[in-house]
């Protein structure tokens, strides 16, 4: 039968093949195609066979062709097929589909439909055919008449393609479905259908099928909806990276969700890959991916970049085309982000309304750490990103050799995040990824070395962080080597914080260690200063950091270097025995150094004490060289006064005086290691060794006991100076006696620590001590003296003093506390001079303002955190000790000489320390508290109860009642310089307050009272106060009510713009007065206005993102955006409407204020046209969401009244005060004309903001018109009129002016001749708008 078929099919008519087609049954027909298929035997021929003499214009035949259609699909989809044979019966149906009628099409097509909602397909083969039905389909023009009504072709498709979307997809189907509609031409509402249907589908599917589907989708998306198709995929990643961090297993999770990490991060890096590819060919894809990110951006930046997002933007920096674009968005979100945290930690009023959430920086390093999974194509991207936020948010500035960040405090923290965030992100990528490490180790050192003008401590921290974590691994980077040969050319910090970095890296390769040598050798020999201050710097550095075999071990010497050093060990024999050769090699070529220029030979000296104290088998050496260099400027004569050389430390060349020798720091050197050689070194020491190394020892003691005799004998004459003396600094004469001077008092201070050191509370070492002291006194007043007369600064050198940090710990602490017996009498020596007294405090003083300056002091352990930390709770412990028993009121009253009274210096002392705590031991204030409270007999598992709050709490009480002392006292007796620095340390220690504890509350509720009840017109006071009570009272709430109440009080007290009105005075806070009421407190209260208003700009642009995202949702995601509300925008609604009403009634008081000209009329000026710009703002944004259903708040309409009738009149009559205030100045007089330049120029300058108010207002008003044709309520009627600016000449009012300037020139005219000769030139009249 098949072969007759076959054979009549070969005739040119085809009469004959459809009689005999129409003679077999249908079954008889399928049963033929299925055998024939089956067997695989030439069903090509057969089916065209078939379709030859099945014609469509027939009924039978169009019938027959749809049965042989249905049979094929049942064949294909049976599995019983070969794949060959399969694929060529698709073929073939495919070329025969748009023959078949529209009636068939559409039953063909329904059974498709039906088949995939019951689940009916085998292997979906079949589903190939699809698209070409539903492409026939849309061809065909004609009525087809179906359940629901006629519809054309196009009609019928889109309601195939509906019901197809509408139907459950089995999950093995769903990519092949997919795939199948990019063979569909779709319009816009057909393909929003599909890509929401394969979207809901993610969730359904297992992680490793969802691959695949996206990158149908991203195919699909060719055709349109490729925002949509972004969107969904980074929603639903997103998503389950949320779900990752907040909870990896749970029984409320997802099978899916609850999947492994590394599983997930695997498809999320493939699906990366894969879109990335799409947007290499289709780059309007990468523009909807940045547009959809940009948008997310408006409101909350952490809604819309998850760990996913920003590995998909990071990939996207390898397209040039987006890179640049990419590192701005990412650039932006990051400081936006920290931004936002830092307002939010500020401000207990944005708290309570606005969540907490994750900030992008931990987003960023979540990346990195997934970056593990194979993630190639983001590690670039992460590098990139690390060292631009480094280079673009990096300290700018140098100060004192410290890095300084400039502009607002707040933009200075979001810096710091930003740079430390960049470094995090380099550091963490640095530890997974081995292959970048060389590229990254590369660009920090390039910076390292090419940056020279601009701070790079944070890239010397880094390269520390890496070479800590990875000292083996570098060993073998030629880089670093490279890097030492440009160690001549860097300035001395950067070599001195370099190699610093490296150092364990020198401990563990030899060949690092050999190369660094040396370039050093070569530097110490080089013609240029600095590289031979950087080869001594190095060569110290070493010395310190290698330990000779014997030394004495101490908590200093070892420096943690990392885990991975661990096997360093293996070779600590050869080691130690090596390192003693190298270090006294090392000696030999810095003795060489003593014959250098003074600034090579203060570093050495400031090295020695430290390379000592780790290198105790160095201690001979090092003390045989000190030795020797002090007895070149000794003279050993024991009658010779003076007893030093100080003219061979000084050298003229020419007409030019320099210090050749830092006698001072020498003798400064030679005193600290002598002590410590005492105390550690020499008790060791055994045989003849030992008494050759106490015959030295004996011998220094000797000479610096001679010293110090000589020295006390020693008169001004004897130095060759005297009162008389030129100390100029224009005259070699003066510079040298200059340097002497403070040569002699450098020498003073090392003898005066030298012998309280050895003194044993002697009496008569104390005597010497308080001569010495008097010696020092003398060339100091002469110096200060000098310099007070002189026009040209001193050197900052008479400044530094040489006394150690814990030597004026220890002096103060025996001079203010120690109550031994036994030391009574000696003690009362130094006691009895309230000089000396003072200059100890004065030295505390500075050594803590050098650290708050530089982060570290001068002298030995001037670089040692821990020790400075010690002497830092000592120095505070006393000064807290000696102010609190001795009150300065009860010091000053007895008091006749002029300057700060001790105790107020010790206030002062208290006020630096406890800021230096804050900034360099936050970690530490738990302790430094600690060990503060000297009356605590608490036991150990007390104290660990104690919280920061209750110990600062007990500070703080102290500090209240000397305030409250002070206030109570007479008002003439009131210390405006002790007050300023209670309120500062009260200041800094409510800093140390829990917000939330009932601590904080006390201390703002007294601070609150002392506002209200004490009044003194003392201004710097009076803005201190208020400082205070500002920055504790927005971490409880908003202080908009409290500025509404300081507004009244000024109003009161300064009176009305309309002398007319006489004011009722409120009395809120009594600080506020006649004289602090303007500019003071009057600046203060704007200022704080102007920090509400950030606030509330920051919650209007916040809500307009919200309603933004809500817009763009409904847009991609019509039924995921309406089961999505937002619950806090209605709060956050009321919270602003709250703010800016209460601020118009702020406002509404001070424009009605007879403010006086200058910075207060300006400020208030400016601050108008913000709260009109924020009003505007929150207008626009009721624009938005009136056109949802929401409409506008109840409370807008309220605001807009109380703004119309309490402000904008007022406004304008502000305005015609300010400049009637100008117009309205009375005759001048001569010297009056004489500044006539300068007054216009105040007036220009308070002036220029009018405009800009007027001009807001307007644009308010402009707004408030749009919003009521929109919300159809009529918010104008509660708006005047805006008084009219037009300009128009009336002729009445002008002929009386022109009148009144000729009488004025007539009067001119009759005046004395001679009075003309000295008359200024006449100037331009004014131009006067009438109105």
């Amino acid at each position: 039968m098949d072969l007759k078929i076959l054979s009549l099919a070969t005739d040119k008519t085809t009469d004959k093949l459809q009689e005999f087609l129409q003679t077999l049954k249908t079954d008889d027909l399928t049963d033929l195609l299925q055998s024939q298929a089956v067997k695989g035997r030439a069903v090509g021929a057969f089916l065209r066979a078939i379709f030859k003499g099945s014609p469509c214009s027939e009924e039978d035949g169009a019938l027959r062709r749809s049965q042989v259609y249905s049979c094929c699909i049942q064949l294909i989809e049976s599995g019983e097929l070969q794949q060959e044979v399969a694929s060529a019966i698709i073929g073939l149906l495919m070329l025969e589909v748009h023959h078949l009628p529209g009636p068939w099409l559409v039953e063909l097509a329904s059974e498709f439909v039906s088949a995939i909602r019951e689940d009916r397909l085998v292997n979906g083969k079949s589903l190939e055919l699809l698209p070409v039905i539903l492409t026939a389909l849309a061809t065909k023009k004609e009525v087809l008449t179906c359940g629901k009504g006629d519809l054309n072709g196009e009609e019928y498709k889109r309601q195939l393609i509906d019901s197809l979307c509408s139907v459950r997809w089995a999950q093995r189907y769903v990519i092949q479905l997919t795939s199948m509609f990019k063979d569909v031409h779709l319009t816009t509402e057909e393909m929003d259908l599909v890509v929401a249907k394969v979207l809901a589908m993610f969730p359904k599917l297992n992680l490793q099928e969802i691959p695949p589907l996206v990158y149908q989708l991203l195919v699909l998306s060719s055709k349109g909806s490729r925002r949509r198709v972004l969107h969904g995929i980074i929603a639903f990643f997103s998503e389950l990276d949320k779900q990752h961090s907040e909870e990896q297993s749970g029984d409320e999770l997802s099978e899916l969700v609850a999947a492994p990490a590394d599983e997930l991060y695997h498809v999320e890096g493939t699906i990366i890959l894969h879109i990335v590819f799409a947007i290499k060919l289709d780059c309007e894809l990468g523009r909807e991916l940045l547009k959809h990110v940009k948008a997310g951006q408006q409101g909350d930046s952490s809604k819309s970049l998850y760990p996913f997002s920003i590995a998909l933007l990071l990939s996207l920096t390898r397209m040039q085309r987006f890179e640049e674009q990419v590192f701005d968005l990412l650039k932006t979100s990051v400081v936006k982000s920290f931004k936002d945290l830092q307002l939010l930690q500020g401000s207990r009023f944005l708290q309570t309304l606005v969540p907490q959430r994750t900030c992008v920086s931990s987003m960023i390093l979540e990346v990195v750490k997934n970056s593990v999974h194979s993630w190639d194509h983001v590690t670039q991207g992460l590098i990139e990103l690390g060292f631009i936020l480094m280079d673009s948010y990096g300290p700018k500035k140098t100060l004192d050799g410290k890095a300084v960040e400039t502009g607002s405090s707040l933009s200075k923290m979001t810096n710091q995040h930003a740079c430390k965030l960049g470094a995090n992100i380099l550091l963490e990528t640095f530890k997974i990824h081995e292959m970048i490490r060389q590229e990254i180790l590369e660009q920090v050192l390039n910076r390292v070395v090419t940056r020279t003008s601009s701070p790079i401590n944070h890239f010397l921290d880094l390269l520390s962080d890496i070479v800590t974590y990875a000292p083996l691994i570098l060993q073998s980077c030629s880089k670093v080597t490279e890097t030492f040969d440009c160690l001549s050319f860097l300035p001395l910090q950067t070599v001195q914080g370099l190699l610093k970095a490296v150092q364990p890296l020198l401990k563990v390769s030899m060949s690092v260690r050999d190369s660094l040598i040396l370039v050093l050798r070569k530097a110490m020999f080089a013609s240029q200063l600095e590289a031979r201050k950087s080869a001594v710097a190095g060569f110290l550095l070493l010395l310190k950091n290698f330990k000779v075999l014997g030394s004495l071990s101490s908590s200093q010497c070892s420096q943690s270097i990392g885990v991975t050093q661990v096997q360093v060990d293996v070779h600590s024999r050869y080691n130690a025995v090596a390192n003693e050769t190298f270090c006294l090699e090392i000696i030999d070529s810095l003795r060489r150094c003593l014959g250098q220029q003074a600034d090579v030979r203060l570093l050495l000296y400031e090295g020695f004490y430290d390379v000592l104290r780790r290198n105790s088998q160095l201690a001979s050496s090092i003390m045989q060289t000190l030795f020797s260099q002090l007895k070149l400027f000794y003279e050993p004569e024991p009658d010779l006064l003076p007893p030093l050389k100080l003219g061979a430390c000084v050298l003229t060349q020419g007409s030019q005086i320099f210090l050749q020798e830092p006698l001072d720091h020498l003798l400064s050197c030679v005193h600290h290691c002598l002590a410590w050689y005492k105390n550690r070194v020499i008790p060791l020491q055994q045989g003849d060794e030992g008494e050759e190394e106490e015959g030295l020892c004996r011998e220094l003691d000797d000479m610096l006991e001679s010293i110090t005799v000589r020295m006390i004998k020693s008169e001004l004459e004897d130095f060759e100076l005297d009162k008389s003396a030129d100390f100029s600094q224009s005259t070699s004469v003066g510079i040298k006696n200059h340097i002497c001077a403070c040569l002699i008092m450098g020498v003073c201070e090392v003898l005066i620590e030298y012998n309280f050191s050895i003194s044993n509370f002697s009496k008569s070492k104390f005597e010497e001590i308080l001569s010495l002291f008097m010696c020092y006194k003398k060339f100091s007043d002469i110096l200060n003296e000098k310099a007070g007369k002189g026009k040209t600064k001193m050197t900052s050198r008479t400044n530094d003093s040489l006394l150690s940090m814990k030597f004026v710990s220890d002096l103060l602490t025996a001079l203010f506390r120690d109550s031994i017996q036994s030391h009574e009498e000696s003690l009362s020596v130094l006691r009895s001079s309230n000089e000396f007294m003072h200059y100890a405090v004065n030295v505390a003083l500075q050594k803590v303002q050098q650290l708050i300056r530089r982060g570290h002091v001068s002298g030995p352990d001037g670089q040692n955190p821990d020790r400075i930390f010690q002497n830092l709770c000592d120095i505070t412990r006393v000064l807290l000790w000696r102010y609190t028993s001795i009150p300065t009121s009860v010091e000053e009253s007895g008091r006749k000489e002029k300057g700060k009274s001790i105790s107020l210096l010790c206030l002062e002392g208290l006020q630096k320390t406890f800021s230096a705590v804050q900034q360099f031991y936050q970690p530490r204030i738990q302790q430094f508290l600690r060990a503060l409270d000297v009356t605590s007999t608490e036991e150990e598992g007390e104290e660990a109860g104690v919280t920061v709050t209750q110990r600062a709490t007990f500070q703080i009480r102290q500090f209240q009642r000397s305030l409250l002392n002070l206030l109570s006292s007479e008002e003439e007796d009131f210390n405006s310089k002790e007050a300023l620095l209670l309120i500062a340390i009260l200041s800094t220690l409510s800093r140390l307050l829990e917000p939330s504890s009932a601590q904080f509350m006390q201390m703002l509720s007294w601070t609150s009272k002392i506002c209200k009840e004490y009044s003194l017109e003392d201004a710097s006071f009076c803005k201190s106060l208020m400082s205070l009570f500002f920055s504790l009272h927005v971490l409880h709430k908003s202080p908009v009510t409290l500025l509404r109440d300081l507004s009244q009080d000024i109003h009161g007290q300064l009176g009305d713009i309309d002398q007319d009105i006489e004011i009722e005075k409120t009395n809120h806070f009594a600080v506020v007065n006649l004289r602090t009421a303007a500019p003071t407190v009057c600046l203060l209260v704007l200022s704080q206005a102007e920090k509400v208003l950030e606030e509330v700009d920051w919650l209007i642009a916040k809500i307009k993102g919200s309603v933004n995202q809500e817009t763009l949702s409904a847009e991609v995601t019509p039924e995921a955006a309406s089961s999505q509300a937002v619950p806090s925008s209605p709060l956050m609604e009321k919270a602003i409407i709250m703010q800016l009403g209460t601020l118009v009634t702020f406002f509404h008081e001070l424009v009605q204020t007879a403010l006086p000209s200058g910075s207060c009329v300006d400020t208030l000026l400016k601050d108008l046209s913000k709260i009109y710009s924020t009003l505007t703002a929150f207008v626009k944004y009721c624009l938005q969401v009136c056109q949802s259903s929401r409409g506008i708040p109840n409370t807008v309409e309220k605001l807009v009244k109380l703004s119309g009738s309490h402000l904008t009149p007022l406004c304008y009559s502000f305005i015609s005060y300010v400049q009637n205030k100008r117009n309205n100045n009375p005759k001048r007089t001569e010297k009056e004309k004489a500044a006539a330049g300068t007054i216009m120029a105040k007036v220009l300058r308070e002036t220029k903001p009018i405009p800009n108010l007027v001009f807001a207002i307007e644009q308010y008003e402009k707004f408030l018109i749009h919003l009521s044709k929109k919300s159809k309520v009529n918010l104008m009627q509660h708006m005047k009129l805006s008084t009219s600016r037009d300009f128009k000449i009336k002729g009445n009012i002008l002929d009386m002016v022109l009148r009144e300037d000729e009488e004025d020139e007539s009067e001119e005219g009759s005046a004395p001749a001679h009075t003309e000769q000295n008359r200024e030139p006449a100037k331009k009249k004014r131009k006067i708008c009438l109105s």
